[in-house]
Formats: structure tokens, C-alpha cells, sequence
């Protein structure tokens, strides 16, 4: 169970006492293996605030990863498992940049921090006091205030929204049970410029919502939404992908652009989008600027005769309906020993298939199961990674 931190705790953590304290503690490792010996050790000497102590000293290890800043941070699990990476945090802030900004849920003021950056006049909020002091310490250059997410106490500010995901202990996609709930959070502030960063699995379609809706990936993996007020959206823009590598490089799409594609048999490639795009439905759009098109329209994987710069592709080497003696056969011509096995619009089970295929070869292939019209179809296909772009 985490430490529960309290007021005393973040005073003492701040102090010179606690800093020169938290100096000794990060000598000590604090893995799995020594956790036991070193709470003892940081009983003995340091009484009642060995708990505090070990406990910040492991999350700012763990934030080093996260956060991408190398700083005395004060932190909760929690915040610290909500907090948004550092390359999202930026892209965000940069969107926002020198506008004034109210954080209304600014929790331990990681985010809060990335906006006073970038932003004009920034206050963060949080109705949990102990967050609320672990803020204010974090992001200094910013007001941090005690106030409920729901009772609007700022004017003229963006207000930036960061509702907790998980109800009852389980992470929840239902927008009433979000803390605090959407629905409220976006009638409290509804006459104001608006941004809220929610989980990707919500349906936001049915939430009507009339601004620009952004789902954005790191290094290939979803990692949020942010719902984005009209004053705030592109211009005739209602989705928008954005695509972010933890080496710089991105990109981004809208539903702005062309989505006219053609309808063709398969080219040389087999292109899975990333997920932000299938995310926020603008796998046509890719495709057309792309010069793609695909597989089946029902269905997300692209083809064509090139293979997108910086996008993992599979090169088609062979295709035959999805059954599994002539797959095998096929796997076996191919030389085929490690066997990746991806699929859309048929249920199977990878792992299970991959065992009754028995690739006993030395080329690592590939193998796209994909429903195309009423039959589902396997292509046998050779694996090529993403290049910088």
C-alpha cells in the first residue's frame, strides 16, 4: 500500500531538515531486494519520517522516467500514475503557449509545472490540500490555491482539466464517474476556453462534445484525449492525431484534409496506422495523404506500393485464404522460424495459432489475418521497421 502523505509530511519535505534528509535516503538503493533492510536502517535513523522519506525517494526515481526532468520533485502514486508524460505535457503547453491559464485539477503540479513554461499567467488548483502544498513546490512559478474543481474561481483564464480515471479503485470510460465528473466539469466552465485530458476508450461521439477532439500517442502507444473548446480547436477541425516520439520527431493529422482514396487489390505493403489515428478515425485521411489505401474499407490496415517514412511496415510475400494447413505450408516454404501474427475483423487467438503453426525455420515473418468482404485472408509478409523520418 503507498504512503499516505500529510501536510506535515510536505512541510518537513520542503524544509532544509528534510532536503538534507532526503540526500541520505537516496544513497540507499531501495530496490526489491533491499527495501527491508533499508526501511529498518531509515527507521533507525530517521525515526517517524523514514515513511515520507523512502517513499519520495522512490517516485522521484520512478518521475525520472515519466517526467523527463531531473528535479526535487514531491510526489503521490497516484498523481505520479496520472501525471502525463513529459513530451505530451509539452505539446499541450506549446498549443496553449502565453495564453493565461487556470490548472483546475493541477494535482501535484506536474503538468502545472510544463504550463508555467510555456503559458502567460498560470494558476493551478486542487481541491486535496496535501496535493495542492506538494504544487506549489513543484511548479513555483505558478499560483497554486486550494479550490474545488467544480466551483469556478478564476476569470478570462483557459481552463485546463485533468479529471482522475479511476471509481472504485478500477479505471473507469464512463465520463459520470470520472473525479470529477465530466459532465459537470464542462457545465461549471461552460461559457469559458476549455481544454480536458481524458482516457482515449472514452465514446466521445456520443458525448456531443462541438470542439476538436485530439488523441495523441507516444512512441506508438495511445496515451490520451484532450478535448479542446471551438475557441481553442483548429480551424474546421473536429479530430485531430498527433503522433509524438520521445526522439522529437511527430506528426499530426486532421479531419481538415482529404480523405478520398481509391479502392484497389492490395499493393506492396501492409501498413498498420498507428493508434491515434485509428483512434481518432482518420485512417482515410492518413491514407489519402499518404497515397495509401485499404485492405477493406470496414477495416483499419492500409496498403500500398510504398511504405510511409518512419512507419513500421510488412512487405507483402504472399496471400491465401485464412486456413490454417495452407498458411502453414506457406510458412514453411517461406523458411519462416519467428512468427509475429496480427489480426482485424477475426477473432483469433495469436499465441494459440502460433503454436499450431509450428514455424520451425529461421526467417522472422509476419503473418496479417484481416476479413476482407466475407472472407477472412492471410498475408504472409516480412517485417520492416520504422525509419527516422
Amino acid at each position: 500500500m503507498a504512503y499516505e502523505f500529510t501536510l506535515d509530511d510536505v512541510e518537513f519535505l520542503r524544509s532544509p531538515r528534510g532536503t538534507e534528509e532526503l540526500d541520505l535516503v537516496d544513497h540507499m538503493p531501495l530496490s526489491d531486494q533491499t527495501l527491508v533492510r533499508d526501511i529498518t536502517a531509515a527507521r533507525e535513523r530517521h525515526g517517524d519520517r523514514a515513511g515520507a522519506l523512502i517513499e519520495t525517494i522512490r517516485l522521484r526515481r520512478r518521475a525520472r522516467v515519466k517526467l523527463d526532468v531531473d528535479r526535487p520533485w514531491l510526489l503521490t502514486a497516484d498523481a505520479l500514475e496520472q501525471a502525463t508524460p513529459a513530451p505530451v505535457a509539452r505539446h499541450r503547453a506549446q498549443r496553449l503557449r502565453g495564453l493565461d491559464i487556470h490548472d483546475v485539477t493541477c494535482s501535484i503540479g506536474a503538468d502545472l509545472s510544463v504550463l508555467a513554461e510555456h503559458g502567460g499567467r498560470v494558476i493551478g488548483s486542487d481541491i486535496d490540500p496535501v496535493r495542492a502544498a506538494m504544487a506549489a513546490h513543484n511548479a513555483p512559478d505558478a499560483l497554486v490555491v486550494r479550490a474545488d474543481a467544480l466551483v469556478p474561481c478564476s476569470r478570462d483564464a483557459v481552463v485546463v482539466a485533468d479529471p482522475a480515471r479511476r471509481a472504485d479503485g478500477r479505471r473507469t470510460h464512463d465520463p459520470s464517474k470520472l473525479v470529477p465528473p465530466l459532465p459537470d466539469l464542462l457545465a461549471a466552465h461552460a461559457n469559458r476556453h476549455l481544454v480536458v485530458k481524458c482516457a482515449p476508450g472514452i465514446d466521445y461521439d456520443a458525448l456531443g462534445w462541438p470542439g476538436e477532439v485530439e488523441v495523441v500517442s507516444l512512441d506508438g502507444g495511445v496515451r490520451e484525449t484532450s478535448l479542446w473548446s471551438p475557441g481553442l480547436a483548429g480551424t474546421g477541425v473536429s479530430r485531430r492525431a498527433t503522433i509524438l516520439r520521445t526522439d522529437g520527431a511527430g506528426d499530426t493529422i486532421t479531419d481538415a484534409e482529404p480523405d478520398g482514396i481509391p479502392e484497389r487489390p492490395e499493393g506492396e505493403w501492409i501498413i498498420d496506422p498507428d493508434g491515434a489515428i485509428v483512434r481518432a478515425g482518420l485512417v482515410r485521411h492518413y491514407a489519402a495523404r499518404e497515397g495509401l489505401w485499404q485492405l477493406d474499407p470496414r477495416i483499419a490496415y492500409l496498403t500500398g506500393d510504398h511504405r510511409p517514412t518512419g512507419t513500421r511496415g510488412h512487405r507483402i510475400l504472399a496471400r491465401t485464404p485464412f486456413r490454417e494447413k495452407p498458411l502453414r505450408a506457406l510458412l514453411r516454404h517461406h523458411d519462416c522460424g519467428s512468427l509475429e501474427i496480427l489480426a482485424r475483423g477475426v477473432r483469433i487467438d495469436p499465441d494459440a495459432l502460433r503454436r499450431r503453426l509450428k514455424p520451425t525455420g529461421t526467417r522472422s515473418l509476419s503473418v496479417v489475418i484481416v476479413r476482407i468482404g466475407d472472407s477472412p485472408e492471410a498475408f504472409v509478409c516480412e517485417p520492416v521497421a520504422a525509419t527516422a523520418r
